[in-house]
Parts: structure tokens; sequence; C-alpha cells
């Protein structure tokens, strides 16, 4: 118990410290860009990135946590390595189409941003590797180490920004990029080593489990190519219908929704492992339990923090960022409130792959997404970043009520008598090991 203690709350501060260097960055670019507009560029060309490499890049990481636990609980570990093997060459064909993207956008941006997404087009290859680095790390049942090389990556992206930024847009992407390799070299070598504390064996073909493992990836990656789509291509949109400075302000005002991911991130990196570990386990009953939990206590705390925040977030925005950024007070506002609602049900993300049906983020990101997307058009267009982030709580609502429709439906069919999971940290400990004794 104390060694799972420890872990969680490493987890933890390791996230809550990512997050806030990551916040940081922002905070670094706002203020050192010599001009609104600058920042709106960068943050056109970081949004940019970010939904070519979501639309483009295969995710086989949730499947490795998915059926990786199963070959461990198996203890078939060609399996575990034929998985793994065929995941890296899904991982660099995505990242490389990724990257073309960006290229091809770069041909159609205005010419000031064109050498910024260039170098851009480099990033998607890190940060895909990493991904497939940190799933090995989950495998170990070591996300507190994953958790650390969170705060590292964002420590980097911080100095490259920093540093960069006084140079201008270009020098600020190479700054990222260059952080990105680093982080990418780090957490591999992190990787590799947990992985390799797994019994060796020649890799295995997956055989009969192929259809079944490449229908998950391609459920999954279809998945977060939705996702891309509200969060990549909606500031694009954005962009289109106003200007790259009303994509600055956008960025500014996601910063109460990037808080709260925070608070229910280290909540959802232990539900990923562990939920899915205990679900392939026949203890379903207990992980519906720990669901209905977390958002009780989210919404309390929901409750208390929201309202308070919504009256200082016009002095909060000029302290932190700079007076030049008040305009963004109103989408601000707005974006708060769609993070409370989103922290309820944070546990939407890991727990469609816990029970095996990604598909369902599928169909509710997706009806997110057609809320979304034409609403961005129409009130952005009509009332600039605080009309894009309307339309994000309007989607935000939508998807919370369709998950509650289907989470109350959902029936546990336990293997075994279901017990708490805090109840089986002994015998998970023993069985999951440690990176380094």
């Amino acid at each position: 118990m104390s060694r799972l203690f420890v872990r969680r709350s490493a987890t933890a501060v390791g996230i809550y410290a990512s997050v806030a260097l990551g916040f940081l960055a922002t905070v670094v670019a706002g203020r050192v860009f010599p001009t609104t507009q600058d920042f709106g560029d960068y943050a056109t060309v970081m949004y940019a990135t970010s939904f070519f490499q979501s639309f483009f890049d295969l995710t086989v990481e949730e499947a490795l946590v998915k059926y990786g636990f199963r070959f461990v609980t198996q203890e078939d570990w060609g399996l575990l390595r034929g998985l793994f093997r065929s995941a890296l060459w899904f991982k660099l064909v995505g990242s490389a189409l990724g990257g073309i993207a960006l290229l091809a956008f770069a041909a159609f941006a205005p010419a000031r941003m064109t050498d910024a997404l260039i170098v851009a087009s480099l990033i998607p290859l890190g940060q895909s590797l990493e991904g497939l680095a940190g799933s090995a790390l989950y495998l170990r049942s070591r996300y507190d180490v994953r958790a650390a090389f969170l705060m590292w990556s964002m420590a980097l992206r911080l100095i490259g920004v920093a540093i960069g930024a006084r140079y201008g847009l270009t020098w600020a992407v190479v700054g990222v990029l260059v952080a990105q390799l680093v982080s990418t070299a780090s957490v591999g070598l992190a990787g590799r080593m947990a992985f390799d504390r797994f019994p060796r064996a020649a890799a295995a073909r997956l055989g009969e489990m192929r259809r079944e493992v490449v229908s998950f990836v391609a459920q999954s990656s279809a998945a977060t190519g939705v996702l891309s789509l509200r969060g990549g291509l909606a500031p694009l949109l954005l962009a289109g219908v106003t200007t790259t400075t009303q994509t600055g302000i956008f960025k500014i005002a996601q910063a109460p929704q990037s808080g709260f991911q925070a608070l229910s991130a280290p909540a959802r990196m232990v539900l990923l492992t562990e939920q899915t570990r205990e679900w392939e386990r026949g203890r379903q009953s207990a992980v519906l339990r720990q669901v209905r939990r977390y958002s009780a206590s989210a919404a309390l705390l929901c409750v208390i923090a929201v309202p308070p925040l919504l009256w200082v977030m016009p002095h909060l925005i000029s302290l932190v960022y700079g007076s030049r950024w008040v305009d963004a007070t109103n989408a601000a506002r707005l974006f708060l409130l769609t993070a409370a609602v989103q922290l309820v049900v944070g546990w939407t993300k890991s727990f469609p792959v816990t029970i095996g049906r990604p598909k369902l983020r599928i169909w509710t990101h997706g009806l997110e997404t057609l809320v979304v997307l034409p609403l961005v058009l129409v009130l952005g267009s009509r009332w600039g970043a605080t009309g894009a982030a309307g339309a994000f709580l309007a989607g935000m609502v939508v998807f919370a009520v369709v998950w509650a429709v289907i989470f109350v439906r959902i029936r546990p069919e336990d293997v075994q008598h279901p017990a708490a999971l805090a109840e089986m940290s002994a015998e998970e400990e023993s069985e999951a090991g440690v990176l380094v004794r």
C-alpha cells in the first residue's frame, strides 16, 4: 500500500508540474513576443502541428496498454514483443504523414509562417515515438516515471520557447523541436529499460488476434482523429474567419481548461493503467464504482471552485499574461465552464479503452465535434475567440449528457467477486515489478 501511494503521489506531482511548466511556456511566449499577432502566429503553428500530428498519427498506445496487459497476464512474451514491433512501424508511418501534411499546409499559410511550419514538420515524429516508449512504462505500472518524463519534457519546452521567442517565430518553433527531440531520447531510453525487464522471447506474430488488434487500433485512431478536429482544426477555422490574433486570444483563454485537465490528469493516468488491468481480470463492478466516486468528487470540487474563479478571471489574466490580453476574459470564463463539465466526465478518455470499446469515443467525440465546428464558424465570425469558446461549451455539454446515458446502461459481468481496487494493491505491486531496484 505504501509503495502504491508513493507512486500515485509521484504521478500527481509529475503531472501537475508538467502542466505548470507548459502553462509557463505559454505565459512566456505571450509576454516575450512583441505583438499579439506574433503570438497569434505562434499559437496557429502549434495548433496546426498538434492537429496534423493527431489526425494522421495511428493511436497504438491504447492498444499497447489494453492488449499488453492481456499478454502480460497470460505470460505470452512473444506476442507482447510482436505487438510492440508492429506498433513501431505504425507510429513511423503515421508521424511521417503528419509531417508531410504540415509541409503541405505551409504552402498555403501566410508567408510569415512558412519557415516555422517547415521546422514544425519534424515535431510529429518525436511526439509519436515518445508515446510508444511511455506505453512500456505503463505496462510496468510505472506511471510515476512517465509523469516525471512529462515534467522533464515540459521543462525543456519552456527553455526552448523562452530562448527562441526572443529571436522570432521560427526560432521559437526551433526551440520546441529541440526540446521534443531531447525529451524523446530520454523517455525512449527509460521505456526500453522498462520493456527489457519482461522475460525475453522471440517476437511472435499476432495470428488470430491480428484482426482484433487492428480493429482496436483503427477505432482508437479514428477517435483521436475526431478529437484533433475539435482541438486542432477548430482554432485554425477561427483563424480563417477572423485573424491569427483571435487565435492567440483563444489560446490564452484556454488556460482554465488546461488547468482543470491537469487536476484530473493523474487520476486518468492511473485509471487507464489500473482499471484496464482490473477489467481484464474480471473485477468490473469495482471499476464502475471507482468511476462513480471520481465523478462525484469532481462535481463537488467544481461547485466550490468555479464561482470565485469566474469573478476574478479578468484580474488573473491581466496579472499573468499582461494587460494586453484582457480581451480574453469572456472567452476564458466560457472555457472555465467547459473545463468544469469536462472534469466531471474526465474518466471518459480511459474508460472506453478499459472496457474494450474504443468505438464509443468515436461516436461521442464525433457528436461533440459536429456541434463544435459549425458553431466555431458561425459564432467565431461574429464574436471572435469568445464565440469559439461558446461553441466548445455547447459541444462539451452534449458530450457529457451522451456519456451519462451510456454509463448508466453498462452492466458489469464479474468473473470473480469484485474487490475494491485498493485492496488488490499488494498483489498488483508484486506482479508489476519496478523499473529500478
